[in-house]
């Protein structure tokens, strides 16, 4: 069996010994200074100026919602448009917050929205904000919308949580949007079992964020936002102020082990990145000349930083024969994400408005995608491999 993902950590027994000392050694797990240092570290890394760092990515997705409503910048009822192709916690957010989903669609040769979909969205329908998602490491041409975006006042999020290390000519994947979401969850790029992180170079969104990331209160902002909150509400006293609740938060808190996990894993990042554009390259080799397949565009993309291997038949028909060719193999398969998300039971309940999107029903019907990690062995590179031939 060749699964999505063998392992829970890159150099499973060194971090899990690790992490075990770490344990035995801390006076504290609640969130404390590990997480604090990972947050400059992974901030650092992906070249912002803020991390904030949450016990998952969907709840950095709920998040970044709940502390832009905060501020203002968006409110009930906003038009918030959203990949067609995604996971539920990019786009249930939108409708916990009280907005509306607008779905925008995606073109099967990059999996990603293009800003062609955008315009095409923004000729019938309004947006005040955009999360796109960068699918699987791939991304649309996101320069372009974001210019799309600054011209018509379009708050523009990302959810990268599938493409960590993905860069393009104008910045890595990540860095085009007032903030973006980061998942460290066991299946990808980086694993502290549970975790998320927002990164942002927004100071405001930054602060709202560390407040809505616990109850609404201040304690995790420094001391000079403290007197900025205190001196606006009138707290006197630091007895009062830690009972002082600012605005609408949560408990998304993360602990210790993720910031101790977080830093530890961070080192192997760049190997696992060049590890996994290599199989993807080693795997594009062979199904580009497969005419049974689509060929995915990433002519934009410097470095292809591939959460997992997706195949994209051009029929149904073809999927039903490559599924049974890698289901054969022993290879854990699964679907496009989670497909054309308006075809989600929860969708059709909440969301007004349900769009014609053909390239995403086109992902939905035709897609699937199987796990691609630097502990895939030379054995499991050429059974994955014998799958894509034509026969």
């Amino acid at each position: 069996m060749i699964p999505l993902m063998k392992n829970a950590f890159l150099n499973e027994y060194e971090t899990k010994k690790a992490l075990s000392e770490f344990i035995m050694k801390s006076d504290r797990l609640s969130m404390d200074a590990k997480c604090a240092e990972f947050e400059v570290l992974f901030s650092k890394k992906q070249g912002r100026k803020h991390g904030i760092l949450f016990n998952s990515g969907g709840s950095a997705n709920l998040a970044i919602l709940q502390a832009l409503k905060n501020l203002g910048k968006l409110k009930d009822n906003d038009n918030v448009g959203f990949s067609a192709l995604t996971w539920s916690t990019n786009t249930m957010p939108i409708i916990q917050m009280g907005m509306n989903p607008i779905a925008i669609d995606c073109e099967p040769s990059t999996l990603n929205v293009m800003s062609t979909h955008l315009l095409d969205r923004l000729k019938t329908t309004p947006l005040q904000a955009l999360f796109l998602t960068n699918v699987l490491g791939f991304t649309g041409d996101i320069a372009t919308i974001k210019k799309i975006c600054e011209e018509r006042d379009i708050i523009l999020i990302e959810d990268n949580c599938e493409s960590l290390g993905t860069e393009l000519p104008e910045g890595k994947a990540g860095n085009f949007s007032i903030g973006a979401s980061f998942s460290f969850f066991v299946a990808h790029h980086m694993s502290t079992i549970e975790g998320g992180m927002i990164c942002t170079d927004d100071d405001e969104l930054s602060e709202m964020l560390r407040i809505v990331r616990a109850n609404g209160w201040d304690r995790n902002l420094n001391a000079a936002q403290q007197v900025k909150w205190r001196t606006k509400y009138g707290i006197k006293s630091e007895f009062e102020a830690k009972y002082t609740f600012y605005d609408l938060g949560f408990n998304f808190r993360p602990t210790e082990i993720t910031g101790f996990l977080g830093i530890y894993q961070l080192q192997f990042l760049d190997e696992n990145i060049k590890k996994r554009e290599a199989n993807y390259l080693r795997f594009e080799s062979i199904f580009k000349e497969n005419t049974d397949l689509v060929y995915l565009n990433h002519s934009h993309i410097n470095v292809l930083s591939t959460f997992a291997f997706p195949v994209v038949c051009k029929t149904a028909e073809l999927r039903e024969k490559y599924l049974s060719q890698f289901s054969g193999a022993g290879i854990e398969i699964r679907p496009m994400i989670a497909g054309n998300m308006q075809n989600q039971p929860f969708y059709k309940k909440y969301a007004k408005n349900l769009y014609d999107l053909p390239g995403s029903d086109f992902l939905h019907s035709n897609g699937f995608y199987c796990g691609n990690y630097p502990e895939l062995t030379e054995t499991d590179l050429q059974t994955i491999s014998s799958c894509l031939y034509k026969y």
